[in-house]
C-alpha cells in the first residue's frame, strides 16, 4: 500500500475507535489511538495474514501485550475484513464478542488473550520458540505499553527472548510517555528504554515518529532483516493521535467521550479523511 493508503486505513481504524469506546461508554481510546497507526501498518502492510482464514498455519502472529487498547485492535481488525466494521458498535455489550480485553476463543484474528499488563510478551516469546523448534517460517510481533514495562515479567521474557536469539521476534513499545496515572517518567521511569532492550541482547530500533508511514516501514524492515537476536522498535508515539482533545492528555487514557465529545472527535477526523482524499486527487 501506498503511504496515503496507509494514511486513509488508520484514520478509518481511529473512527472505529472513537465508535466503539462511544458506544460502549467506557475503554481506552488514548493508547489505541496512539498505536493505530503501527496497528493500521502490521495488518495493512507487514504481516502475514489472510481475513478469510484467520487460522491459517503460516500465519504471522500478533499478541496484544497492552490488551486493555483492545478498540484500536479490533478497528484494525474489523476494517481488514475479520468481521463487520458496524460491529465495534458492541464493544463491551452484554452478549457481545468484542470485550474490554481480546479473547481468542470469540474474536477472529486474536492469537492470544491478554489483559494482564506483561503477561503479552511472555505468550509471544513462546510463539516465537514454538517455531523455531517446529522450524516454521511464521513472525511473531507484540505490542506492550511503556507504562507496562514497569512489569517485572516484561524484563523475565526479554532476558528470554535475548538468550533464545529469538529473531523471529518483533517487541514494540508504544512509548507515548503516559500512563493511567501521569507520566511513565514520574510515575516509575522505565527510561531509558533502548538501553533496557539493548542490555538484553536486542537490537534495539528508535522509531522517532510512530505516525510518519516511511519511518514505521524502515523500523519493521531493518526488524525483519535483523538476524540472531530480537528486535525491539521503541516507537514514539503521541497518546490520542488525531483527536485534537486527547493529544497528549492523560485524562483520557480509559474514558469514554461523551455524546458532544464523540461528535467533536469525529468531526477532527472527517477533516483529516478529508484532506487526505485532497491529496490523492
Amino acid at each position: 500500500m501506498t503511504n496515503l493508503e496507509l494514511q486513509k486505513a488508520a484514520n478509518e481504524v481511529r473512527k472505529g475507535i472513537i465508535t466503539g469506546v462511544h458506544a460502549a461508554k467506557a475503554g481506552h481510546p488514548g493508547g489505541s489511538l496512539s498505536a493505530a497507526d503501527i496497528f493500521t501498518y502490521l495488518y495493512f502492510e507487514e504481516m502475514n495474514i489472510d481475513p478469510k482464514d484467520p487460522k491459517k498455519a503460516d500465519r504471522d502472529r500478533f499478541v496484544l501485550s497492552k490488551g486493555h487498547t483492545a478498540p484500536g485492535l479490533y478497528s484494525a481488525l474489523a476494517n481488514r475484513g475479520y468481521f463487520p466494521v458496524e460491529d465495534l458498535q458492541t464493544l463491551r455489550k452484554l452478549g457481545s464478542y468484542l470485550q474490554g480485553h481480546p479473547c481468542m476463543q470469540h474474536v477472529p484474528g486474536v492469537d492470544m488473550s491478554s489483559g494482564s499488563l506483561g503477561q503479552g510478551i511472555s505468550v509471544a516469546c513462546g510463539m516465537a520458540l514454538g517455531a523455531k523448534m517446529s522450524n516454521a517460517g511464521y513472525q511473531v510481533y507484540t505490542l506492550l505499553g511503556d507504562g507496562e514495562l514497569e512489569e517485572g515479567q516484561v524484563w523475565e521474557a526479554s532476558m528470554f527472548a535475548g538468550h533464545r536469539k529469538l529473531d523471529n521476534l518483533c517487541v514494540i513499545v508504544d512509548n507515548n510517555g503516559l500512563q493511567i496515572d501521569g507520566k511513565i517518567e514520574d510515575v516509575c521511569s522505565p527510561y531509558p528504554i533502548d538501553k533496557k532492550f539493548e542490555a538484553f541482547n536486542f537490537h534495539v530500533i528508535n522509531l522517532e515518529n510512530a505516525h510518519d508511514f516511511d519511518q514505521i516501514r524502515a523500523a519493521f524492515r531493518e526488524a525483519r532483516e535483523t538476524k540472531g537476536m530480537p528486535a525491539a522498535i521503541i516507537a514514539h508515539s503521541l497518546k490520542g493521535k488525531g483527536v485534537s482533545f486527547m493529544e497528549g492528555s492523560v485524562d483520557w487514557h480509559g474514558k469514554a467521550p461523551n455524546d458532544e465529545e464523540y461528535a467533536a472527535a469525529m468531526a477532527d477526523l472527517e477533516k483529516i479523511g478529508a484532506e487526505l482524499d485532497k491529496e490523492g486527487k
